[in-house]
């Protein structure tokens, strides 16, 4: 697939619902606490416009790469299959690795790969119903 052929609006919407299940996962209502006590209590030091803008800026990227991986139109169960592979079976799989000898706790690995496993699973799921 060309990166022409790619329907940009579904990658667009698929970056941006990433950022809103960031926002949603990471917030108070579901894992935020949990996640700042485990990191040790996360002290912002740059400008939330620059943390916000690269973290969209990573989730497009992300989108936009499983967009191409997937082909043009993909079925929507082999979208979600492999949003489950892309999301636990790299991004968890490699966090884990990071997270083991960086000696993270596994509540952390459970948190962030669940994230990234969620953000890849929606992905497929837009992808794959978006022609």
């Amino acid at each position: 697939m060309q990166l022409w052929e790619m329907n940009y609006w579904a990658v667009l919407l698929a970056a941006v619902s990433s950022f809103m299940l960031g926002g949603l996962w990471y917030s108070p209502v579901l894992f935020g606490k949990m996640w700042n006590d485990e990191n040790g209590g996360v002290k912002q030091d740059s400008h939330p416009a620059k943390v916000f803008g690269v973290a969209f800026l990573f989730s497009l990227l992300a989108a936009v790469v499983f967009a191409r991986w997937l082909g043009p139109a993909p079925e929507l169960d082999f979208a979600i299959k492999h949003g489950v592979m892309a999301g636990l079976g790299m991004v968890a799989a490699c966090f884990g690795i990071n997270y083991q000898f960086a000696q993270r706790s596994l509540k952390l690995w459970l948190i962030d790969g669940g994230y990234h496993t969620a953000q890849f699973v929606i992905f497929g799921l837009i992808l794959g119903l978006w022609h």
